[in-house]
C-alpha cells in the first residue's frame, strides 16, 4: 500500500505542480496590468477552500474511507487541468482554482492519515513519511520541466491536457491498485 500511495502522490504532484505557474505565465503574457491581482486571487482562493473544508474532509475520511476522497481529489485535479486548457476568461480562472482547494484539502488530510494507516504498528512512520516526501519532490520537480517543455513545443492547451491526463492516471491507480487503508475499528 505504501508504494501504491507513493505512486499516487507522485502523480498528484506531477499533475498539479505546474498548473498554477503555467497559468500565471499565460495570464501575465495576455494582460500584464491585472495579472498580479489575478494571480494573487488564484493563490488565496484555494487556501481559503482548504481552511474551510479540511475539517469535513477529515470527518468524511473516517466515515467513507480514504479511497473515495482520493478519487474525488484526482477528479477535481483532472477537471481543473481540462478547464485551464479551454477557459480564456481571467475571472473564470479564479473560479477554476476552487478545484485546487478541493484537491489540496483532500491530500493535506489524506497524506498523514494514509501514512499512519500503512505504518500502523510497524514503528516505521518516519520512513513511510520520507518515502511519500520523496515521491512529492520528484513529482513536483518533473511536473514543471515536462509541462514547460510541452507548452513550449505544443502549446499551453496541450500542456494542460497532459497534466489532466496525469491526474486521470492517478485516479486510475487509486481505483485499480490502492487498497482502503482505514482500519476496521475506525469505522
Amino acid at each position: 500500500p505504501l508504494v501504491v500511495f507513493a505512486c499516487t502522490v507522485f502523480l498528484l504532484q506531477f499533475a498539479n505542480a505546474a498548473m498554477l505557474p503555467l497559468m500565471a505565465g499565460i495570464v501575465t503574457e495576455r494582460s500584464s496590468e491585472g495579472a498580479p491581482a489575478l494571480i494573487a486571487l488564484c493563490i488565496i482562493v484555494p487556501q481559503a477552500i482548504v481552511a474551510l473544508i479540511s475539517p469535513s474532509v477529515g470527518r468524511k475520511a473516517q466515515a467513507w474511507g480514504r479511497r473515495p476522497l482520493l478519487m474525488i481529489a484526482f477528479a477535481a485535479l483532472a477537471v481543473r487541468g481540462a478547464l485551464f486548457a479551454t477557459v480564456n476568461d481571467p475571472s473564470l480562472l479564479v473560479a477554476v482554482q476552487v478545484l485546487d482547494g478541493i484537491t489540496a484539502a483532500v491530500f493535506g488530510v489524506m497524506i498523514p492519515l494514509i501514512v499512519a494507516d500503512v505504518a500502523f504498528g510497524s514503528g516505521h512512520f518516519n520512513l513511510a513519511q520520507g518515502v511519500i516526501g520523496t515521491a512529492t519532490g520528484i513529482g513536483a520537480s518533473l511536473s514543471t520541466v515536462v509541462a514547460g517543455t510541452m507548452s513550449d513545443h505544443f502549446g499551453h492547451g496541450f500542456a494542460f491536457m497532459g497534466l489532466a491526463a496525469a491526474a486521470l492516471s492517478g485516479l486510475l491507480v487509486v481505483l485499480t491498485f490502492m487498497p482502503e487503508t482505514r482500519l476496521a475499528e475506525e469505522s
